[in-house]
């Protein structure tokens, strides 16, 4: 264990994805929410896409709105292409990572740039505090080449998408409503794996591949590990392993959701359905025109 850990978190409860399917008819599991997981303040979903066939995720999401959390898209292989109201666009690419601030409200596409191969990726969403539910959208977007790597002495190999490691590197993205820690960390065979997570933020690992054992429990491929409080972590690979490992700082406020918003009242809710439907949220451009 690290001497800066003192008290590793343990596992308080494991979950497996569900299978559904989401915008346009694509198929993905979805990790949370879960049965019988308690909230995981300020994380509100993750969702995990992953095939190689095309029927599968092809149609994409075509537009739609949100409003009061964040949305974060992260890629492992693949290509998304995205558009916004608010006049942003891009493609997201394998390795590449994008965090949308809803906040007041934007409707945008993510459509796949590719027409076969394998997608693979997940999108988060992140819950906003109050006071910033009804501030500016914002946008923040990464190719591979610019996500952060850090290489431990024993072979660990981190994506810092954001957050900052135990040995000090920082990811690109900022996520001051949170202070959002969002790792990609692959493990060889036999290897022992810490890092430091502030006490009071809640965390999770999801298990993308291999076998990993925190404390006496072991994880599977597919499964969320939520984590009892501490100040770290420390992770042992029976088998090479590929993980997120996601934290944050929880807002501890009431939540009220309902479709694509997600606010602290029900009010808030019936207004942001009206503010929509007076096209407050703005229109996406067309989705076949060339990225500027």
């Amino acid at each position: 264990m690290h001497t800066q850990i003192k008290h590793p978190r343990t596992i308080s409860q494991k979950v497996i994805g569900r299978d559904t399917q989401d915008g346009a008819g694509v198929q993905l599991k979805r990790v949370l929410p879960a049965p019988g997981l308690r909230l995981l303040d300020p994380f509100l979903l993750l969702d995990v896409f992953s095939s190689d066939n095309p029927n599968d995720y092809i149609a994409g999401f075509p537009p739609h709105p949100h409003r009061g959390f964040e949305t974060v898209t992260y890629l492992l292989a693949g290509q998304m292409r995205h558009r916004d109201s608010a006049g942003h666009m891009g493609v997201i690419k394998a390795g590449g990572a994008q965090w949308i601030t809803a906040a007041s409200g934007i409707k945008h596409s993510e459509m796949p740039e590719q027409e076969n191969g394998l997608l693979h990726g997940f999108q988060l969403w992140v819950n906003l505090p109050a006071a910033k539910k009804m501030g500016p959208p914002a946008y923040q977007e990464f190719n591979p080449e610019q996500i952060i790597e850090e290489t431990r002495s024993n072979g660990v190999k981190l994506r810092v998408v954001s957050g900052t490691t135990l040995e000090g590197t920082t990811g690109p993205i900022t996520t001051t409503s949170t202070d959002t820690i969002y790792l990609d960390i692959s493990m060889p065979t036999g290897t022992d794996y810490s890092e430091l997570i502030p006490q009071g933020h809640n965390a999770f690992i999801y298990l993308v591949d291999g076998s990993i054992q925190i404390g006496q429990e072991t994880v599977v491929p597919g499964e969320l590990a939520a984590l009892n409080d501490g100040d770290g972590v420390v992770i042992y690979s029976s088998k090479k392993s590929h993980m997120l490992l996601i934290a944050g700082r929880p807002t501890g406020e009431p939540v009220a959701r309902h479709g694509p918003f997600v606010m602290n009242t029900q009010e808030e809710i019936e207004q942001a359905y009206r503010d929509y439907e007076s096209g407050l949220f703005g229109e996406v451009g067309n989705a076949h025109d060339e990225v500027a």
